[in-house]
């Protein structure tokens, strides 16, 4: 099953050598690893150049696949772990930049005084490859929005405002509230949320089109290219309420919100260590404020 492991690896590192350093296994042990697989599967999965390792159409072909053998018997393991207690067990999740810096130091610190040996393997992302790692089972849930996610179960846990952030010195840092044509008008930076997008959804609905110079994936980026004076954007209250930035948070009118939940695909075949901190979560939101 190692050989299945290394491929995946490889296929997310790019490397055979942060691959290696990941198994704790030589380069060469790697490349037997591969060069077994793809004698078992007959064909060359992997090219190796100066520039890293690309998946040959084989390659890419069989990729989901090994994906599901590999998470196949982690979940095997997993589930022997579950019939030993949750001594050794292992919490897979993926979440985006608001939770994961917001809500789940708090979450994972709590719930680790009860179940001080759970481990905690976290995968940061936006709400599309979120949903699809819990579809694939890269991991056992994922926070998501439900507007970006289907085939999936999914619990809401609760709802958070959108708003503006503009530079301290812009004009409409001079106003209690802007509305979503205001900064439409100026240099707008987008954050990147994969295929679902609350504000560009109410841009779309209303007709408007925003001035995009920028496509940024991290929050935190966009708040120092706002304190810049680079533009304007839209963010969640969230990822707002401990920033340490010099910027301007003014409210949208009229209100943009966000639902916040986690998706699985059944929980009653997760990892009991997954089923209890997802039961924790949902317990404890109504204790969270921001």
């Amino acid at each position: 099953m190692i050989r299945y492991e290394a491929f995946v690896k490889i296929t997310e590192n790019g490397s055979f050598t942060k691959t290696a350093e990941d198994l704790g296994y030589t380069q060469s042990a790697v490349s037997q690893m591969i060069k077994n697989l793809e004698e078992e599967l007959d064909t060359s999965l992997v090219i190796r150049s100066r520039k890293g390792v690309t998946l040959t159409p084989d390659g890419e072909e069989f990729l989901p696949y090994i994906k599901n053998v590999y998470n196949a018997h982690r979940e095997l393991i997993e589930k022997r772990n579950e019939m030993r207690g949750l001594e050794s067990g292992i919490i897979r999740m993926g979440t985006f930049s608001s939770v994961s810096s917001n809500w789940l130091p708090g979450l994972i610190k709590k719930f680790k005084e009860t179940y001080p040996s759970v481990h905690f393997d976290i995968k940061q992302g936006e709400y599309t490859n979120i949903s699809n790692w819990v579809k694939d089972g890269s991991v056992d849930f994922g926070f998501v929005t439900p507007e970006a996610t289907d085939g999936l179960t999914v619990v809401p846990l609760k709802t958070d405002e959108m708003m503006a952030v503009v530079n301290i010195n812009h004009p409409l840092a001079h106003k209690a509230e802007v509305t979503m044509e205001e900064l439409a008008k100026d240099s707008y930076i987008l954050l990147d949320e994969g295929e679902v997008s609350e504000p560009m959804e109410y841009f779309k609905a209303n007709n408007i089109e925003p001035n995009i110079q920028f496509v940024v994936f991290d929050d935190y980026t966009i708040m120092s290219m706002v304190e810049q004076n680079l533009g304007v954007s839209v963010l969640p209250k969230l990822v707002l309420s401990r920033h340490p930035h010099h910027i301007a948070v003014r409210q949208i009118k009229p209100a943009i919100k966000r639902t916040i939940a986690i998706a699985y695909k059944n929980k009653n075949v997760l990892p009991i260590a997954s089923r209890y901190f997802i039961d924790f979560i949902i317990r404890e939101m109504d204790s969270f404020r921001y």
